[in-house]
């Protein structure tokens, strides 16, 4: 494919939806602490272990969490998401990417999103995250 063309079908594409959010580290161990059935309605299995398969802290969580409020922000925070429907995932080289499926596969069809652009931080005790939903 020519450079001209490159360019071309990347013109094409569109940003539908953006969304950011935060946690507060402290607060959102607390919820989890007073809520145990809160992790599982939240993350995946996949999500709650770092790659060397220990298990996550609550920073790390927690900007998880934010990713999946800003996901549902971008995609115009419809009701009736599922937050498993949304997994941070983390490539080997570290980058986070998020796989959809379910409820929040099926809204983002429904908006014409054909690719995620997710970024995560946490410092100072709070969690943030940006997604971009691109189309």
């Amino acid at each position: 494919m020519s450079v001209i063309r490159i360019i071309e079908a990347r013109s094409r594409r569109v940003i539908i939806g953006v969304g950011i959010d935060i946690a507060e580290i402290g607060r959102f161990e607390a919820s989890l602490a007073r809520t145990p059935g809160m992790v599982e309605r939240l993350f995946t299995e996949a999500e709650l272990l770092l790659p060397s398969g220990q298990r996550r802290g609550a920073a790390s969580l927690a900007a998880r969490f934010a990713a999946k409020e800003a996901l549902a922000k971008a995609l115009g925070a419809p009701r009736g998401l599922c937050w498993t429907d949304a997994e941070v995932h983390t490539e080997d080289s570290g980058r986070p990417v998020l796989r959809v499926s379910g409820t929040v596969a099926a809204r983002a069809a429904e908006l014409g999103v054909t690719s995620w652009h997710v970024s995560l931080s946490h410092d100072a005790g709070v969690a943030s995250a940006v997604v971009i939903a691109e189309g």
